[in-house]
């Protein structure tokens, strides 16, 4: 294992090397941050910090474009120090914040200052932020673009904080022409309220004891939701040119609808994420809120269907949706999904959930990298600085053990909570180290002593 240094890295040896032409055996060269090339792996480096991993995979930093950091405002959900600290762990070096569940949202130039004042000098790994498309805020799309957001989240259903109100297709038909000029992608919220508003009356209230039942929660959120807001999405794609990228896509039956999008060729992308890939509506006990999540974990099959779709390439992209809260509003004593703020706490463990699944399934680890860091360095606009090991970009890499188990041990996340309905389960595919710009910012379980991480 590596030990923490602060001398800069030189050159990083590993027998498989993930580069975008395939795996390899060689050196990745280091200078001032950055990957200067990839050479032989007995090749001369020169002076400096020379580590060698002998036959343990080395792939680009992980990038993460869903994570809910909350502060200011709710740093008592989550905060830049603890989130980005699990990111490291995770091998995750970039994280894209999203615009809530924070006071004030990221949906003004004011708004983005807060949230970097609040970072400063707090972050483990590179972090980057997403503005929000609300009503009423389209005066403020292009400043926050020149200010330097990498796109912007709208909800098409109320969000679950009122400072984060959610749009119509009237919004959007007024807002994204300017994100079209600039060629910053809108991130949507995919339910329509009226499917969910049509069963309202079949769904228990708040304590009652039907309210504890999983398939109450499930029930009350409807494929349809889902299914209607791709149609719409994609139909304001077509019309204003803009992209639109589909945030935690979990309703089979819509992939249709994004296959012919793409079929199409329209700028129309949509990601998943791991907790819809690896748990099942089926095996979730009742009372257990910590599952709880919109659009909510759905059936087993409908999630092989994901599976399927993400190895066709229907959908591109695999996110964590990081949005914790304090315990106490997860109701885990009275296990009240109706009550229960929803969102999964799993930022640490992602692409250790992922892999597991995908290397079940058959998959290889090019295609963990393609899902979980060239696509999401692509959505985020990061193409050319992260998301692979080639020279010219950043040298955030990740040494990555993918037949080695672990059992998840809530104690060991660094997320502000540790609570997470991953708690228990075995995964492969443990982190050795994580690498931010050439320096070693997790190691054998221990973190950095000191933050690295950029605003980007």
């Amino acid at each position: 294992m590596v030990d923490h240094v602060d001398a800069p890295l030189r050159a990083l040896r590993s027998t498989r090397l993930q580069t975008p032409t395939g795996e390899r055996a060689g050196t990745v060269l280091v200078s001032d941050g950055r990957i200067e090339a990839i050479v032989g792996l007995r090749e001369p480096v020169g002076p400096g910090l020379v580590v060698d991993v002998g036959n343990q995979p080395v792939l680009p930093g992980f990038v993460d474009t869903h994570v809910h950091v909350n502060e200011p405002g709710r740093t008592e959900w989550e905060g830049f120090e603890s989130a980005t600290r699990a990111a490291a762990a995770g091998g995750i070096t970039t994280l894209v914040d999203m615009p809530l569940n924070s006071i004030p949202p990221t949906t003004t130039v004011a708004g983005l200052d807060a949230k970097r004042a609040a970072a400063t000098g707090h972050c483990w790994v590179d972090v980057a932020f997403w503005g929000g498309l609300v009503p009423g805020n389209h005066a403020d799309l292009q400043p926050l673009i020149d200010a330097g957001v990498r796109g912007f989240k709208s909800f098409l259903i109320d969000s679950g904080v009122a400072e984060f109100g959610h749009v119509e297709r009237a919004h959007l038909v007024a807002g994204l022409p300017i994100l079209a000029e600039a060629g910053t992608p809108l991130l949507a919220h995919a339910e329509l309220p009226g499917p969910i508003e049509a069963v309202a009356a079949q769904i228990p209230a708040s304590g009652d004891a039907a309210s504890m039942r999983y398939a109450s929660w499930l029930a009350s959120r409807p494929h349809a939701a889902e299914d209607e807001a791709v149609a719409l999405l994609i139909d304001v794609c077509r019309r204003t040119g803009a992209h639109v990228h589909v945030v935690h896509h979990a309703s089979a039956p819509a992939l249709t609808l994004l296959e012919r999008a793409r079929d199409e060729a329209l700028p129309f992308t949509a990601e998943t994420c791991p907790h819809y890939l690896h748990f099942a509506a089926e095996d979730i006990p009742d009372g257990a809120t910590a599952f709880k999540c919109a659009p909510p974990i759905r059936e087993r099959d409908n999630n092989e269907q994901l599976w399927a779709a993400l190895a066709s390439g229907v959908l591109d992209g695999v996110v964590s949706d990081h949005s914790p809260c304090t315990p106490s509003l997860k109701l885990g004593e009275r296990g009240d999904f109706t009550a229960a703020w929803g969102g999964i706490a799993g930022l640490q463990l992602g692409p250790s959930v992922t892999w597991t699944g995908a290397r079940a399934r058959g998959h290889d680890l090019a295609r963990l990298v393609r899902w979980m860091a060239e696509a999401p360095a692509q959505l985020a606009g990061f193409s050319g600085t992260k998301g692979a090991l080639a020279a010219g970009y950043d040298a955030d890499m990740v040494v990555f053990a993918p037949e080695s188990s672990f059992v998840v041990q809530p104690r060991a996340l660094h997320h502000r909570h540790a609570l997470t309905p991953y708690a228990g389960e075995t995964l492969y595919g443990q982190v050795a180290s994580t690498w931010l710009a050439g320096r070693c910012v997790f190691s054998a379980g221990q973190l950095a002593p000191a933050p690295h991480g950029r605003l980007l």
